[in-house]
């Protein structure tokens, strides 16, 4: 059955007069209110004229990085040359060159990423999916998303230039209190759209061809699956903070207004439900792996991107009497979120053989295998490539089951919220670098890694022709998670590991055209359906060159390890020691942990 709506074609009618608006602090939630008269213009289109690309450029830092000796690929080849040309112990002229290319190569970028920014009434309110002049079916790339605009607000925002950032913010806020309806059936109270459109339709109840802008949100109902983007309302609240830490308004985020936008969203991730877990449950293609994956359940990235945006809620959630409930329920969660991630989703050698030792069916409050995974799910290629040193995040559990897969967002934003433990931490960078050849390669970095493969891969996607082995979701090689990377790297205080990774993307990424990811094995070939000028792999190599030049910058994404959690999880991962004596009543929660 088609989608059936309950009333007229989802559109937000938000007026705009033909001037510029008021400053957003005017906007009201809601639909239907407009800012004033209708702008009213005969013919087409209103495009923005183009802007100067050189007032926008970010200055030339030749600062050099210094990176770890060990990490540095050889610069002679087997003929005594160094990879320049230069015979090796002639004078080497290529920092030099190397530094003046990354200059070009940022104000490139810079240009790319102004001319993606999409007006409405004649004010920035992001930046669409991609920008190639030459896409003549562009689908919905020519859409703001929200999960895709973070890279490109972050990079405005370590630019000075906030206003883009505030009106995002406040315009997907409207859309939030928008009703969404699909086959008869509406979504929990607020949902933020995956995406928004800008579009121009004719003035209603005009003869003389007047038109009017509007924003056209979509919540997943038009989008390929019919998914609701679960990730949309967590990365907005990230985003909130980080507007609010680098542009120093901190009282922003305390309008009435933002104040019901966030709660609406913890509300939504905080309904009580059938699960017993803390995680949060989701569908398949619910966050940026938006396909088929094999994904449904509790997912890696969604529990780093909650537990993130928790912390971040927590922060600027304003004391009153109608908060005090949610803020209990949200540091009840996060507790239990915490201690449940660290302790079951960790996987490193000793853990892996642990897992290989399982007793099955167990039945009992004292159970080491709680969840009763079987030790032959245990990939073989698993068991090559786990380091001596290192460790990851697992991709999914639930009852009898495991998803052994490396996720690299998923990982790297649970350094990045302190998710992960200090040491689990520093392993997963550990890991990185050990596995760089398999999760770096030729371009920088593996979505997920391995690939789904023969019948595993037709089963699981469904035969799905776009994600086949080593290709966008299913290991393919994504730009954009450098900037994930960078932010996880220099929070860690080991940033060489990411100036490395940018080195290898500046080689290609300009030459090929900045494409949204890349195919094979090694990253090698642009992707087979790869859009080209892909904004946010424009976005995430800024962000990482932005960073890595300003690391104290990162503390806008950062959120640090509560102290209060530390001593619970510890006193938590004691009380279930399997070693350890205890009752029923031993210790007492909401959730299984």
């Amino acid at each position: 059955m088609g989608i059936a709506q309950a009333a007229a074609p989802l559109r937000l009618h938000l007026g705009c007069s033909g001037a510029a608006p008021p400053r957003p602090t005017s906007l009201r939630v809601g639909v239907g209110f407009g800012f004033g008269s209708h702008a009213r213009r005969k013919g087409g289109r209103r495009r923005s004229p183009p802007r100067a690309a050189s007032s926008l450029h970010p200055s030339s830092n030749p600062r050099a990085h210094d990176h770890d000796p060990a990490l540095k690929a050889p610069t002679v080849d087997a003929d005594g040359r160094d990879f320049n040309g230069a015979a090796a112990g002639q004078p080497d002229h290529a920092p030099q060159r190397r530094r003046r290319a990354a200059s070009d190569l940022e104000e490139e970028a810079w240009g790319l990423l102004r001319e993606s920014v999409v007006s409405y009434c004649g004010s920035p309110v992001g930046t669409i999916a991609a920008c190639d002049p030459n896409d003549s079916s562009p689908l919905n790339y020519d859409q703001v998303f929200i999960r895709d605009f973070v890279p490109s607000g972050i990079a405005f925002l370590l630019k000075g230039e906030y206003d883009i950032v505030r009106n995002f913010i406040l315009h997907t806020l409207q859309l939030q209190s928008w009703e969404k309806t699909m086959d008869c059936h509406s979504p929990g109270q607020g949902l933020m759209p995956a995406s928004f459109k800008v579009r121009v339709v004719p003035l209603e109840g005009d003869d003389e061809g007047a038109t009017e802008e509007v924003l056209d949100p979509d919540f997943g109902e038009a989008a390929i699956g019919r998914v609701a983007p679960v990730d949309s309302g967590l990365w907005w609240i990230i985003l909130l903070r980080a507007y609010g830490k680098c542009s120093g308004d901190l009282t922003f985020h305390e309008r009435i207004d933002v104040q019901t936008g966030i709660k609406l969203i913890l509300k939504l991730c905080l309904a009580d439900g059938f699960d017993m877990f803390p995680t949060l449950l989701v569908t398949d293609g619910s966050c940026m792996m938006d396909r088929r994956m094999g994904i449904h359940g509790h997912p890696l990235e969604i529990q780093s991107l909650f537990y993130s945006a928790l912390l971040c809620a927590r922060e600027m959630l304003t004391p009153e009497d109608g908060s005090a409930d949610l803020i209990r329920a949200l540091n009840s969660r996060l507790m239990a979120l915490s201690f449940h991630i660290r302790e079951y989703y960790w996987l490193d050698k000793r853990k892996l053989n642990e897992i290989y030792r399982y007793k099955t069916e167990e039945y009992s409050y004292d159970a080491v295998n709680k969840f009763n995974i079987y030790p032959d799910q245990i990939p073989p290629w698993l068991v090559e490539w786990i380091p001596p040193e290192g460790g990851y995040l697992i991709g999914n559990l639930q009852p009898a089951h495991m998803d052994f897969r490396f996720f690299s967002l998923g990982n790297l934003w649970s350094i990045v919220s302190s998710l992960a433990t200090t040491r689990q931490s520093h392993a997963i960078l550990d890991l990185v670098e050990a596995k760089w050849s398999d999760l770096v390669a030729e371009m920088p970095l593996k979505i997920c890694y391995p690939a789904l493969e023969d019948q595993e891969w037709k089963y699981i996607t469904g035969s799905d022709p776009k994600n086949t082995p080593w290709s966008y979701h299913n290991g393919g090689s994504w730009p954009t998670l450098l900037w994930q990377l960078t932010v996880a790297c220099i929070k860690m205080n080991r940033p060489e590991i990411a100036a490395r990774a940018v080195e290898v993307a500046e080689r290609r990424i300009s030459v090929d055209k900045w494409p949204e990811y890349y195919d094979t094995k090694r990253g090698r070939f642009i992707g087979k359906q790869a859009r080209l000028f892909q904004t946010w792999s424009i976005a995430g190599f800024l962000v990482a060159k932005l960073l890595l030049e300003n690391p104290e910058k990162s503390r806008i994404l950062c959120n640090n390890e509560d102290e209060e959690f530390a001593n619970a999880f510890n006193l938590m991962a004691d009380s279930c020691n399997p070693n350890r004596k205890r009752g029923r009543k031993a210790l007492k929660k909401t959730y299984i942990v």
